[in-house]
């Protein structure tokens, strides 16, 4: 017998037992799902965030600027709005698939049709609020003296603030959603988890990573309202 021989009896590691739920493929088990959180859950769940961040602020930043160009230069509403809807009503996975011979199988594949898909959404919402403010008041403003950029920033913007938000709003839960598909594309965000329950009989990881996504754009919502609250404190004035 060499010193490279075990001694004794075999030593099995310990896995531990599983719980009744997972041995019985349970609809849902907290156990496990508690378990595996920081392994399987949690990093898909902050990456999903970031991606959903960086979509919405880049096409909020392209829509918004897009929006006040076409509120000065009325003949340019149409065409933008054109495109931005022509890329809207294509399908997510054909505008990923025709994206990658150019960006590869990368994140800013993902980026670059979830920003496309907020464009309409923000582009109309801007446009709409710019809209909202009567001509008597910008005829105050103007007998004022305000210059029309003075009141784009302090009447037509906060007038505009409450659809803004709205758009916001619709554009953000529509990006948390649409980003569960990216993970056809690349391996990240909580469309990982779910693509690989989908192959297994196993309810828990698939019911687990889809509620944290519904969860997600709940919360994400909720904070855009109480950002909307926050700019427009002048409405809660006018509800009560």
């Amino acid at each position: 017998m060499t010193d490279f021989m075990p001694v004794g009896d075999p030593v099995i590691p310990d896995y531990g037992v599983a719980s009744e739920c997972v041995v019985n493929n349970g609809f849902f088990c907290a156990d496990w799902f508690a378990a595996q959180w920081s392994t399987v859950f949690w990093p898909p769940l902050v990456s999903h965030i970031v991606i959903t961040v960086i979509a919405v602020v880049i096409g909020f930043a392209i829509a918004f600027t897009a929006a006040l160009i076409a509120y000065r230069k009325q003949w340019l509403v149409k065409p933008i709005g054109v495109v931005a809807t022509f890329l809207y009503t294509l399908p997510p996975l054909a505008l990923f698939q025709l994206l990658v011979p150019f960006t590869g199988l990368t994140l800013v594949t993902v980026e670059i049709a979830l920003v496309c898909f907020t464009l309409v959404i923000i582009f109309q919402a801007v446009l709409t609020g710019l809209a909202s403010t009567s001509a008597s008041v910008k005829q105050a403003a103007v007998g004022m003296g305000l210059s029309p950029g003075q009141i784009l920033r302090r009447v037509e913007l906060p007038f505009a603030f409450p659809s803004i938000i709205n758009g916001l709003r619709i554009a953000t839960v529509l990006t948390v959603s649409i980003a569960t598909i990216a993970a056809f594309v690349v391996d990240d965000g909580l469309g990982s988890p779910i693509l690989k329950a989908i192959s297994s009989p196993f309810n828990t990881q698939f019911i687990g990573a889809g509620a944290l996504a519904v969860l997600l754009a709940f919360v994400l919502d909720g904070l855009l309202v109480l950002l909307g609250r926050a700019l427009t404190p002048w409405t809660r004035v006018r509800m009560s």
